[in-house]
């Protein structure tokens, strides 16, 4: 009963109060290495996290798959690290860890007692300098990627629409295939192929190093210097700037998928980069549109007139172009076309009439209240300092992200949505069941 009267005080105050600066310090090592430390001694936690510059994007177009296969391929073990041993000396350390990979990026951390730091700090240089990469280890991940591919695409309801999207509008750009890759690219691969991945990508000078939390500045310094000081710097990575010509006529597709029978509506737009300040305000629709019961979609198309099982709009952000999406699940006999139809019209009304100050109101506190909880933990401020150093260049927007946001009008929120969520502008993909076929 305390806990739940303290979380409700919590909610009563300013947002601006609770709101801490986050303060760190940043170098770089001789190899290239950017690292950014945050001191933080209110618990005995810290974190080790390392962002490689590498992602889905930065794939062969033949060999699509490699920079998620590399996430699971870096923990079969190292030099020093006993092949299959990783989890194990985390968890016995009293610590935990993962990995991510988008299109732009792969994500390694670990959580230890701070008492550890140094252990974690080790790891991940072992990870960088020593990495086994052999045919068992290849074969071993291979499986594992497999299997995971099968249990959250082919045979997850709905596994399929965001990759059946980046086909539909993007023709150039490695955006257009899925994160995940294909098995296919994966199995014709050679172990040579791997290793001059890791080569090319996984080195100190394509990384950012962030240790967060219960640390000496001092001590960190030394032991980032020891373990990651003498790794070799890479070659110098060159990237195409790939650019996509714009949308200027409505886009269909249709893609059929066997684990549904409610089928899907999706309108896709091309956006600009996450560190425009139109994809700010993109965030900023979308909410408006759909981000809870009251929001307008959900309201109109749920709740008033039950044409809808779900509805939604919500932006993706990415390094060089994003995609803005509204979706629409229908109910009963309602049709596809009739849910577009209901789903622009809202879009429409966001085009040409400002938001309501209530709703303005309600979307800087959201907003507020978000930037204040991406940095509630030391695990999420690792990430922020990371992904802001990395893909938008920025690592003060960790405290000064917000003041973007606030400075958003509800003029601008008009304007961009005319500017960028058109018909003509769009791919319209309409996410089927698939028909059994007859037995003959």
């Amino acid at each position: 009963m305390k806990k739940s009267i303290i979380y409700l005080a919590s909610l009563l105050l300013p947002v601006s109060i609770m709101a801490q600066k986050v303060t760190f310090e940043e170098y770089d090592l001789d190899n290239g290495l950017h690292v950014v430390l945050h001191q933080d001694n209110a618990a005995p936690v810290v974190t080790t996290a390392v962002m490689y510059h590498v992602g889905a994007k930065d794939e062969n177009p033949e060999r699509t798959g490699f920079a998620h296969f590399f996430e699971h391929l870096l923990f079969e073990g190292t030099k020093n690290i006993e092949k299959g041993k990783w989890f194990e000396i985390v968890s016995s350390n009293g610590g935990s860890n993962n990995a991510n990979t988008t299109d732009d990026r792969t994500y390694y951390y670990e959580v230890f007692p701070s008492n550890n730091l140094e252990l974690g700090l080790w790891m991940e240089s072992e990870r960088m300098l020593h990495p086994v990469i052999d045919q068992t280890g290849v074969d071993t991940q291979n499986e594992v990627v497999k299997e995971e591919k099968r249990l959250r695409v082919d045979n997850q309801p709905y596994g399929s629409f965001m990759a059946e999207v980046k086909k539909l509008i993007f023709t150039k750009h490695p955006y257009r295939w899925a994160t995940i890759g294909s098995m296919d690219h994966l199995d014709a691969s050679t172990l040579e192929e791997f290793q001059a991945f890791n080569k090319k990508f996984y080195i100190p000078n394509n990384a950012v190093l962030v240790v967060a939390g219960d640390l000496n500045i001092k001590k960190t310094k030394k032991m980032i210097k020891d373990y990651f000081g003498s790794i070799p710097k890479g070659k110098a990575i060159t990237r195409v700037n790939i650019e996509e010509a714009p949308i200027t006529k409505e886009i269909k597709g249709t893609y059929n998928d066997s684990n549904i029978q409610i089928p899907a509506i999706v309108s896709a737009y091309r956006t600009p980069s996450m560190k425009t300040r139109d994809a700010y305000v993109l965030n900023m629709v979308s909410t408006v549109l759909s981000d809870g019961k009251s929001s307008r979609l959900y309201k109109k198309l749920v709740d008033e007139k039950k044409m809808a099982l779900q509805v939604g709009a919500f932006s993706v952000s990415q390094e060089d172009y994003g995609m803005y999406l509204t979706y629409g699940l229908p109910l009963g006999e309602t049709k596809l076309e009739d849910l577009v139809k209901e789903i622009d019209e809202e879009v429409l009304k966001m085009q040409t009439e400002l938001i309501t100050e209530r709703e303005f109101e309600k979307l800087q506190n959201k907003y507020e209240n978000q930037f204040v909880n991406a940095n509630a933990s030391i695990e999420g401020i690792a990430n922020s300092l990371a992904r802001y150093y990395m893909l938008y260049g920025d690592i003060n927007l960790i405290n000064n992200e917000i003041e973007i946001y606030k400075s958003i009008t509800r003029e601008e929120i008009r304007n961009v949505a005319k500017k960028y969520l058109n018909p003509n502008q769009r791919a319209l993909l309409e996410y089927l069941p698939k028909k059994e076929e007859k037995k003959k």
